[in-house]
């Protein structure tokens, strides 16, 4: 059986203290990579272009995110979490503020700066967040919280969860490496062993160990074996990415997915350098957030935060907003895996065409995520 897995509030007092802090942009996001520009048709008598949506009408409300050590412009989930944000801003007419926090002790100011400031709606970004927000939102009643990645054993009635459940699709992507390595070995690791890091690679274990049940192969997974595995120690290092990538080549990996953020870019160029090998990205499609190694992206594991985010806006925009739990799951199209883009034709048809019905087994819980059923 499938098992829903709540993260509980572990204590951030242990966790590991990184770079020190620094000034971050208030209101500003990263501009994405230009789009491709598209020759006008010489055709008079061609359709006209579509004029753009004109945007909403300013309404009087301002949502406010903090970001954990990534980074706003880590094309992973706290880039995602603002793309959220910016939607928000497009079709709600709300004003939009962003914060990032260079380590820990960011934190705390980044709230404090944010209530002085007067945010209808604060959204804090990632695990090691949970502490801070949890005690800011018990000080505090009267302002509305969100947090992502994070759920508690309390409820708060001025505090939305949102977590997700990305075992489910980080099954299906081990599911897809192991029917498609040519070396019967594939590999992941994370950026800091955290639940909402290690989700990923329990799924993903759970999905090739599937495959070699279904198929009598014997696929190994290098970087993990559901208690313990191979970790960077940060979010940010590609150094650290490149590092621990050469190992898992070494070990004979083919197929490699880091749950790291930033760090995952150290793969891509130790898999350009090595000249063989896939990767797998996680959080967003890597095929379309790391464009310059698009041709590296099998697919990636979504976590679809800019659209809880959203949500979560507007609910607190019209005055609906509910302290608890949101999770993301296959079903309610929370998570999923990315198409296969340049790599359509270099996953087998028989992986490809047993994925709905895969899908469909985790939905019934039918088909076990966790790795210790295998």
């Amino acid at each position: 059986m499938s098992k829903t897995r709540p993260l509980i509030a572990l204590s951030l007092a242990a966790m590991l203290v990184l770079a020190a802090c620094g000034e971050a942009p208030e209101d500003e996001a990263p501009e994405p990579d230009p789009a491709e520009e598209v020759e006008e048709p010489d055709d008079e008598a061609a359709a006209p272009e579509e004029e753009p949506e004109e945007p909403a009408d300013p309404v009087d409300f301002l949502a406010c995110q903090i970001t954990d050590t990534g980074g706003v412009d880590d094309r992973s989930f706290n880039q995602t979490v603002w793309e959220g944000f910016q939607r928000a801003e497009a079709e709600l007419g709300v004003e939009i503020a962003v914060l990032e926090s260079e380590s820990e002790a960011d934190f705390d100011p980044n709230i404090r700066a944010f209530m002085d400031r007067g945010c209808d709606l604060i959204v804090t970004v990632g695990f090691l967040l949970g502490d801070a927000t949890e005690e800011a939102a018990i000080a505090n009643p009267d302002q509305n919280f969100a947090i992502v990645d994070f759920a508690y054993e309390d409820t708060y009635d001025n505090l939305r969860e949102i977590i997700f459940e990305t075992d489910e699709a980080g099954f299906l992507a081990g599911y897809v490496s192991a029917g498609t390595t040519e070396s019967g070995v594939v590999g992941t690791y994370g950026g800091i062993n955290i639940p909402t890091v290690s989700i990923f690679m329990d799924g993903y274990l759970a999905g090739v160990e599937y495959y070699n049940q279904e198929h009598g192969t014997d696929v190994v997974v290098e970087g993990w074996d559901g208690n313990d595995g191979l970790f960077t120690g940060d979010f940010e290092s590609q150094d650290e990415g490149r590092r621990v990538t050469d190992s898992l080549l070494e070990q004979g990996a083919d197929i490699i997915m880091p749950v790291a953020g930033p760090v995952g870019l150290g793969t891509a160029t130790a898999l350009e350098d090595f000249g063989d090998g896939l990767m797998i990205w996680v959080d967003t499609d890597g095929y379309i957030s790391v464009p310059q190694f698009s041709h590296l992206m099998l697919t990636s594991v979504e976590k679809r935060m800019d659209v809880a985010t959203f949500d979560v806006i507007q609910e607190a925009l019209e005055d609906r907003f509910e302290g608890g739990l949101y999770v993301g799951t296959l079903e309610n199209e929370g998570v999923g895996i990315a198409p296969f883009h340049d790599h359509e034709d270099t996953v087998p048809d028989e992986v490809k065409g047993a994925l709905d019905g895969l899908r469909q087994g985790i939905i019934d819980g039918e088909i076990s995520v966790d790795p210790a059923d295998y």
